[in-house]
């Protein structure tokens, strides 16, 4: 009976997981969308960071007044690469790139990206040795980039600002994600600390470089604070944590690699970008090798 309790519990805990990644993504692909549209208004980078960051803060304000803004029980390196991995530094890296990349791309370079960071972290630092099958799963991702790569190089349709700072921006995440699940915060105190950190620090650059949010259309504001703020600061934080708590955080930042399916289709619908073969052949390989480098096949084959 204990036995079966156990096992109730783990796969519960497994599906959570599991859920938390596939919520993360759909946010993420739709975050992608957002911010690409954003690249035809007046709002700047900084300004899309106050929003992004402002609102899980206000939200979640409890939790960080609870914990303080410099937890006692949490080292002090493993809270500054959670800021910048997941916070302000990524935000700003990456909203530069995606401003200036079509979404299909930024969903290879930057989804597909994730999971092999992560991966290398993970063998690097804490001796994680992946099976047969994650390997594989990596593989795949990483043919999709080099598709990418090659018909950016032949076409010169992606510049070079896409190929650095797209996969610094997964890096940093994914030391966020090997950081997080070694400090101890549950998801709510560490997406708290994440955005409240964030905010003050992209105050901080709104104050020295100035910010135009008060001149934008009251839509774009609102379609800004929906996407940036509510499901991308405040849901998928939490989403992910959830999932890096359950999974293991080589497993949870696996599930990137299906952003650049959504993201290339979503770019397509949404903003008329145009979608060759190759450019959904590489988003599909990097999709599929999730599938491979999450895991899941391996377990289900022990048992």
């Amino acid at each position: 009976m204990v036995a079966l309790a156990q096992d109730y519990r783990k796969s519960t805990s497994l599906g959570a997981g599991y859920a938390g990644a596939l919520v993360t993504v759909f946010i993420w692909a739709t975050w992608i969308i957002a911010t690409r549209h954003s690249s035809g208004t007046s709002l700047g980078t900084i300004d899309l960071g106050l929003i992004r960051y402002g609102v899980p803060a206000l939200v979640l304000s409890p939790v960080w007044l609870r914990t303080g803004l410099v937890p006692r029980n949490v080292p002090l390196i493993l809270l500054v690469i959670m800021v910048c991995g997941a916070g302000a530094l990524f935000f700003q890296f990456t909203t530069f790139a995606i401003h200036s990349t079509p979404a299909s791309a930024v969903g290879v370079l930057l989804g597909g990206s994730m999971p092999l960071a992560a991966a290398l972290i993970g063998v690097v630092l804490f001796g994680e040795r992946p099976d047969l099958f994650r390997s594989l799963g990596l593989a795949a991702i990483l043919g999709g980039l080099a598709i990418l790569l090659l018909r950016a190089v032949a076409g010169h349709e992606i510049t070079w600002i896409s190929f650095v700072f797209l996969p610094l921006g997964a890096l940093l995440w994914a030391g966020y994600t090997h950081a997080f699940r070694r400090s101890g915060l549950t998801a709510l105190e560490g997406g708290a600390l994440i955005a409240v950190w964030s905010f003050l620090i992209h105050v901080v650059l709104a104050l020295t470089f100035g910010s135009t949010i008060t001149t934008v259309p009251l839509t774009e504001l609102g379609l800004q604070f929906l996407s940036q703020g509510v499901l991308s600061g405040l849901a998928a934080m939490l989403a992910y944590g959830v999932a890096v708590r359950a999974l293991g955080g080589s497993q949870a930042a696996a599930f990137s690699a299906l952003t650049p399916v959504l993201a290339t289709f979503g770019g397509a619908i949404f903003l008329d970008e145009p979608v060759g073969v190759w450019e959904i052949t590489a988003a599909v390989m990097t999709g599929l090798g999730v599938a491979l480098s999450t895991g899941v096949l391996s377990h289900r084959l022990k048992r």
